[in-house]
């Protein structure tokens, strides 16, 4: 999908400002002759992206961006069609971003040309140096629950096979974006090297769990209704929809226990990129402690640079400090060939 960012600007000015993310289609048809960086992102919060994200760096780079925007799953299925693709940059999850990889879609990280990449937290440092993107964001998963119905406190994800959780709990279907870490989490309960057995006691696990499943959902937002209902009191959330889900049952409790599980999104430059300086420039911007302060405030982004500081306030539903230095980090180069036997054996075992 296209859509048009364009800032609003006088007539006085449009010859001389600098577009803010327009789309292919308008750049061509006014003719500009500014270097180009056509970028595939997610699009959300698109008015405030090209505020706070694109319009500063048009100005310092004399460019334009041109976005192309939509799902994860749609962006990434179109480049991998296209072989004369004209996208220099895509955003992407981990998961995505690793298939890519795997598929041969996206350059090879240099990282000696993203100077801010030395300040990156040591799980996306990690990552970046085992080639599996660069990532400029991080979430991860807590446990969300009503106390008024729970009559004890829940601390981990061991508690979720406690027995007095039965009937009680909702977890992300597998095919979402933290379904791959509730297998990983099943095999951490077992006290199991997830890549010891490829997921084996992660399902006899899971099958322990399952007299304590209501059941899974597609998306958090579809929490809501389940707690205000009363369907559910306890589930595994993604840290990214706790404000909604709290503003509709403020009594509700977020846990984040030590150890959780990380997704990251990240940026990866594509092998048809026409401007690889340009979009190492936009990789090492992307990174800087001055942006990341700024969408992490505005955006609720969590930052993956080490320098980015905030209060207890501004981070309370973010993946930050120790938080993002706790987290377990999937490997999807690990997860990914797996995953359609994961899907099958989730069927049989959750969704039977």
């Amino acid at each position: 999908m296209k859509k048009t960012l364009v800032l609003a600007l006088c007539a006085t000015m449009a010859l001389t400002a600098c577009g803010g993310g327009a789309s292919a289609g308008d750049s061509q048809a006014k003719g500009d002759s500014k270097q180009k960086l056509v970028l595939s992102t997610f699009g959300l919060s698109e008015d405030i992206s090209t505020e706070e994200v694109y319009a500063p760096f048009e100005q310092e780079f004399n460019c334009e961006i041109l976005t192309e925007t939509g799902g994860a799953n749609d962006r990434y299925t179109k480049l991998s069609a296209d072989s004369e693709t004209s996208i220099d940059v895509i955003e992407l999850s981990q998961a995505m971003t690793a298939k890519g990889i795997a598929e041969g879609l996206f350059e090879d990280n240099d990282l000696s040309k993203i100077e801010n990449a030395k300040d990156m937290i040591t799980a996306a440092k990690t990552m970046a140096d085992a080639g599996q993107g660069v990532a400029y964001t991080i979430n991860s998963i807590g446990i969300m629950y009503n106390p008024n119905v729970v009559d004890f406190e829940i601390k981990s994800f061991d508690d979720l096979w406690d027995s007095r959780l039965a009937g009680m709990v909702s977890i992300p279907e597998i095919t979402t974006t933290f379904g791959p870490a509730m297998v990983y989490m099943a095999s951490d309960h077992a006290g199991v090297d997830i890549k010891s057995d490829n997921g084996e006691a992660a399902f006899a696990a899971l099958a322990e769990l399952k007299p304590n499943l209501v059941k899974t959902y597609a998306k958090s937002s579809d929490l809501i209704n389940m707690f205000t209902s009363g369907e559910v009191a306890v589930a595994v959330v993604g840290d990214f929809g706790v404000p909604t889900i709290q503003q509709a049952n403020p009594d509700l409790v977020y846990v984040t226990p030590d150890v959780t599980y990380a997704n990251f999104n990240t940026i990866s430059i594509t092998k048809n990129c026409k401007n690889k300086e340009l979009a190492y420039a936009y990789l090492n911007y992307r990174l800087s402690a001055e942006l990341q302060t700024k969408t992490g405030k505005a955006l609720n982004e969590a930052p993956t640079n080490s320098k980015v500081s905030f209060t207890e306030e501004e981070s309370k539903n973010m993946t930050y400090g120790e938080k993002a230095a706790n987290a377990k980090v999937l490997d999807y180069s690990f997860v990914n060939p797996l995953l359609n036997d994961w899907i099958d054996r989730w069927n049989r075992t959750i969704n039977n």
